[in-house]
């Protein structure tokens, strides 16, 4: 296969992508439109017209900011690619720093840099004049810049390392590099999980025990009658940044803990507090975590893999306008940089499979957490509700069109989680833990 038919098919790709992402847009838009915002009746008396009007509005801002961000990042990332540039930057950076490892890590760098600054008016917009349009955003310039140099101070920190190592494995295990890549690799991205909530996100967020009294004491009953061990429950100072809501579950083994944004907490009664902690624990006690674990380890056992073969195709690279007279120059930062363009054009039609997977992790978390409630009926109440504010609270899309939703969300609709729950009710579930 020549050059330029690898590029076109990259272009086709990336087109297909955009294009496929577009027609899904319009039609959530025209699903959103068509509502006028009205309230689903299976929501009437629990968000008010003004409620569903914000949420119709803010979702179409949503979707024309994206309507924008995506064809000018597709179309100018597809056309530095095309046009050879990143062959270009590589020659320049070639003649200004010696040695393999500081080339690569100097030619990645600068692609990093240039990709931060063209998303950069994007960010500003929506973190800054969209967020705060809706009452939103509570982030400072001051804050949005110490977070943006605080992770491109991380960023360095991990990958100049992680580079060397790869650099390191490339070049000394011969044909089977990519086996010792994806092992040792993955040993360590269970390590960063494991300190990531001890170490990493601290340095961006406060995060304070949850104090003792009523709510303390009901978790604690909660944990026990679930037989869930953790390092503890945390208030996370969300409305530092926005008052969007959410809760997480994060960590492994011992470190594992929940998290609770500060303004859920604030806006949520003890019940529906509960059941949000009990759909956190059905994460872990349905070994959700470990599943979605196990599947990023054998990914990246694939990605490794489809590097080494890539890393063969001497016309790839000459593609990408890494080549010198005529004749291709493989440069292992150039391998990496390819194969980042290709690999979403080239996988974007099996989003809607991890989006399934998501869901159904998600349905199953639901269903945990009105089970671990004082009692079935009190957990399907406290669920429902809980999830109706928090989809009122971020002003979620009340309308989203059933494709789009197939094809994007990781969670279910709250329409869908809602019938859901109400639908083991009518079937006669009974609680498992009491």
């Amino acid at each position: 296969m020549s050059s330029s038919t690898i590029i076109a098919i990259y272009i086709a790709l990336a087109a297909a992508d955009l294009g496929w992402g577009i027609l899904l847009g319009l039609l959530n838009r025209r699903s959103v439109l068509a509502s006028q915002a009205r309230v689903p009746p299976e929501l009437a008396g629990s968000v008010s017209p003004e409620e569903a009007e914000k949420s119709r509005s803010y979702t179409l801002a949503r979707m024309r900011l994206s309507f924008v961000q995506e064809p000018v990042t597709t179309a100018i990332v597809v056309a530095v690619a095309a046009a050879g540039i990143f062959g270009l930057l590589d020659d320049i950076v070639r003649g200004l720093v010696e040695g393999e490892y500081w080339r690569g890590a100097l030619f990645l760098g600068a692609v990093a840099v240039a990709s931060g600054l063209l998303s950069l008016p994007f960010s500003i917009y929506s973190t800054f004049v969209l967020e705060k349009r809706f009452g939103f955003n509570t982030t400072t310039i001051r804050t949005w810049l110490v977070d943006g140099l605080k992770g491109s101070v991380i960023a360095t920190v991990l990958g100049l390392p992680l580079l060397w190592l790869l650099f390191v494995f490339m070049n000394a295990t011969g044909s089977l590099w990519w086996l010792w890549a994806a092992t040792i690799f993955s040993a360590l991205s269970v390590v960063l999980s494991l300190l990531y909530p001890l170490v990493i996100a601290p340095l961006f967020n406060t995060f304070t025990p949850l104090p003792d009294g009523s709510l303390a004491e009901r978790i604690r009953a909660m944990a026990e009658r679930t037989g869930f061990r953790m390092s503890g429950v945390f208030v996370m100072d969300g409305s530092k940044r926005s008052r969007h809501s959410n809760a997480y579950f994060t960590g492994l083994g011992k470190a594992k803990r929940i998290v609770l944004y500060d303004t859920l907490v604030d806006s949520m009664d003890e019940d529906e507090i509960l059941a949000v902690l009990g759909h956190e624990i059905g994460h872990e006690k349905k070994r959700h975590i470990v599943k979605g674990t196990v599947l990023s380890i054998g990914l990246s056992f694939a990605t490794f893999y489809a590097l080494s073969l890539l890393a063969r195709w001497p016309e790839l690279y000459a593609a990408f306008g890494f080549a010198r007279d005529g004749a291709a120059y493989p440069t292992k930062e150039a391998l990496l940089l390819v194969f980042g363009l290709v690999s979403g054009p080239a996988t974007f039609f099996l989003a809607p499979i991890f989006s399934a997977w998501s869901r159904a992790h998600e349905y199953e978390a639901d269903r945990f957490a009105v089970e671990a409630m004082d009692s079935y009926p009190a957990g399907v109440a406290a669920l429902s509700s809980a999830l109706i504010r928090l989809n009122k609270e971020n002003a979620s899309n009340l309308w989203p069109h059933p494709l789009y939703s197939f094809w994007y969300y990781s969670h279910p609709t709250l329409l869908e989680r809602l019938r859901a729950i109400q639908g083991d009710r009518e079937e006669g579930r009974t609680a498992l833990f009491i």
